[in-house]
C-alpha cells in the first residue's frame, strides 16, 4: 500500500509529537509525583521522629512524654493518621484510638533507620507508612539509689497516614497531562495539516504546469518562481528534461523529414528513368544501360538504409565487438585503397603518417568502417590538388587517430554539426541520394560504442580535422 506525501508528513509529525509529549508528560509526572511523595513522607517522618523522641523508659515501664492522642492529626477521622508502638516480645505498648482493634503492619528494619512503605487501611484506602526501630530514652530519677536498666531492648514505632489526597492529586495530574497532551496533539494536527497543505502547493503547481504541456507545444516551461529552495532543483531538472524532450522531438521530426527527402530523390529518379524507358520499345543495350543506372541508385539507397540500421543498432547497444590487436598504419593503408584512384583523378595527395608500431586493441571490422567513412568524406570534400593525411599517436592511456583534409569551407560552428544524421554543408542537397550525411554520424556512434569519443574542428587555413580517441589497451610491438 502506498501513501501520499501529505499522509506521510502528517503521520511523521503526529507520531513525533506523540512521542515527545509522552516523554515530556512522563518526566513532568515523575518529577511532580516524586516531589509530592517526598513532601508527604517528610511530614510523616517528622511525626515519627517526634513520637519516638517522646518515648521514655521509666522503671522498666514505657511511657509517652505527652499525650499523643491529643494531637489533631490523630483525631481527624476523615483523613486519619495512626501510630502503633511495640515493646519487647511484640507487645503492643500504645496505639492511636482511631485504630480500635485493628493493628498496623509492623515494619522490621535496622536500628534508627526509617522504613517507608505503602499499605491499605481497613477500608481499602491507600496510606503511607513509616516505621523505625529505636532505643527508648531512659528517664531521669532523683533517687540516689536508682539504677538504670542495663538490658534495654529496642522498640518499634509505625506511623501511617491516609494518602487519599495524595493519590487524588496524582490522579488529577495524570488526567491533566493526558487532556493537555490530547489537546496539543489535536491542535498540532490542525496546524500541521495547514502547513503541509501550503507547503505542498508548489508541487501541485508544478503538476498543473506539467499537465498543461502538450506534445504540440513543448517549448512551454514550468515557471513556479515562488517555489521553496528544496523544490527548485526538481523544477529545474524538469525544465531540463522538457528541453531534452523538445530537442528529441525536434530531431525526430527533422530525421523523418530528412529520411523522406533522401528516399524521395532516388525513388523519383528510378521512376523517371523507368517511365522514360517505357514510352517506346528499346533495344537490349538501352535496357541494360537503364537497369545499370537503377542498380547504382538502389545501391546508394541500400547503403543509406544499412547505415541507418547500423546507427539504430548502435544506439540500442545491440552490436557486439571482437577486440584484437590492430596495426593502425596497415589498417589506414588498407582503407585508403578503394579511394586512391578517385583521389588520383583529382590530383589529391594522401600521406599516411601513422607509425608502423602503433597498435590498438579494438574491433577491426568496425574500425575499418570508421576509417573508410573518414577517408571517403575527405576525398569527397577536399579541394582539387589538395591534400589528405592520417596520423596516429599515443596520448596518456589512449590512442589518438586524426584524419585531415584541405579545402574545407565550413566554420567551427558548422563543424560541430557534422556528426548529426543527414547534416551536410551543402544546404541545397543537390547530391541527395549520393551523400546522405550518415557517414560521420555512423563514425561517432561506432567510436562511442568502442569506448572512445570524436571531435571535429576547422583550422583558420581551411584544414578539416576529425580526431578519434580510443582507450589504449595494447602497447606498441608486433604480435605474432
Amino acid at each position: 500500500m502506498t501513501y501520499s506525501l501529505r499522509t506521510r508528513l502528517l503521520t511523521g509529525i503526529i507520531v513525533g509529537m506523540i512521542v515527545l509529549l509522552t516523554v515530556f508528560s512522563l518526566l513532568i509526572y515523575g518529577m511532580i509525583r516524586s516531589a509530592l511523595v517526598k513532601q508527604f513522607d517528610t511530614s510523616l517522618a517528622s511525626v515519627t521522629h517526634m513520637l519516638a523522641a517522646s518515648v521514655e523508659l521509666d522503671n522498666e515501664e514505657i511511657e509517652l512524654e505527652f499525650e499523643a492522642q491529643q494531637m489533631s492529626e490523630f483525631q481527624n477521622a476523615e483523613h486519619p493518621t495512626h501510630y502503633q508502638l511495640w515493646g519487647p516480645n511484640d507487645i503492643v505498648v500504645a496505639k492511636s484510638s482511631l485504630l480500635g482493634t485493628d493493628d498496623l503492619l509492623r515494619i522490621k528494619g535496622s536500628l534508627n533507620e526509617l522504613v517507608l512503605g505503602t499499605s491499605q487501611d481497613k477500608n481499602g484506602q491507600p496510606q503511607r507508612t513509616v516505621g523505625i526501630n529505636f532505643m527508648p530514652r531512659i528517664a531521669d530519677s532523683d533517687d540516689k539509689n536508682y539504677q538504670p536498666p542495663t538490658n534495654v531492648q529496642a522498640l518499634t514505632l509505625v506511623v501511617a497516614r491516609d494518602a487519599g489526597d495524595l493519590h487524588g492529586q496524582l490522579r488529577f495530574l495524570r488526567w491533566l497531562l493526558l487532556i493537555a497532551s490530547a489537546a496539543v496533539i489535536a491542535l498540532s494536527f490542525l496546524i500541521a495539516a495547514i502547513i503541509v497543505r501550503q507547503g505542498l502547493n508548489p508541487l501541485h503547481s508544478i503538476a498543473a504546469g506539467i499537465a498543461a504541456i502538450s506534445e504540440d507545444d513543448l517549448a512551454t516551461r514550468i515557471g513556479t518562481t515562488s517555489a521553496p529552495a528544496e523544490i527548485m532543483p526538481i523544477k529545474n531538472r524538469l525544465n531540463d528534461l522538457l528541453s531534452r524532450i523538445e530537442d528529441a522531438f525536434r530531431r525526430e521530426r527533422r530525421f523523418t523529414a530528412d529520411v523522406a527527402h533522401e528516399l524521395r530523390t532516388p525513388l523519383a529518379g528510378i521512376r523517371s528513368i523507368i517511365e522514360v524507358t517505357l514510352r517506346r520499345a528499346r533495344d537490349t543495350d538501352e535496357y541494360q544501360s537503364v537497369l545499370s543506372e537503377c542498380v547504382v541508385i538502389v545501391e546508394n539507397m541500400q547503403t543509406m538504409v544499412n547505415n541507418l540500421l547500423m546507427i539504430a543498432r548502435l544506439d540500442a547497444c545491440q552490436v557486439t565487438f571482437r577486440h584484437e590487436h590492430i596495426y593502425l598504419c596497415e589498417l589506414v593503408n588498407s582503407c585508403w585503397r578503394p579511394f586512391s584512384e578517385k583521389a588520383k583523378e583529382r590530383k589529391i595527395a594522401f600521406e599516411n603518417q601513422a607509425p608502423n608500431d602503433i597498435t590498438v586493441n579494438s574491433d577491426s571490422e568496425n574500425l575499418s568502417m570508421v576509417l573508410s567513412n573518414l577517408l571517403n568524406n575527405a576525398v569527397e570534400y577536399a579541394n582539387d590538388a589538395g591534400q589528405i593525411w592520417a596520423t596516429a599517436n599515443y596520448t596518456d592511456d589512449s590512442v589518438e587517430i586524426t584524419v585531415a583534409n584541405t579545402g574545407c569551407q565550413l566554420t567551427n560552428e558548422e563543424a560541430v554539426q557534422v556528426f548529426d544524421c543527414f547534416w551536410r554543408g551543402d544546404s541545397s542537397r543537390k547530391d541527395a541520394g549520393v551523400h546522405c550525411g550518415l557517414g560521420l554520424a555512423l563514425v561517432q556512434r561506432i567510436i562511442r560504442a568502442l569506448g572512445g569519443f570524436t571531435t571535429a574542428e576547422v583550422t583558420p587555413d581551411g584544414i578539416f580535422n576529425i580526431r578519434l580517441v580510443l582507450s589504449q589497451q595494447a602497447k606498441s610491438g608486433r604480435v605474432n
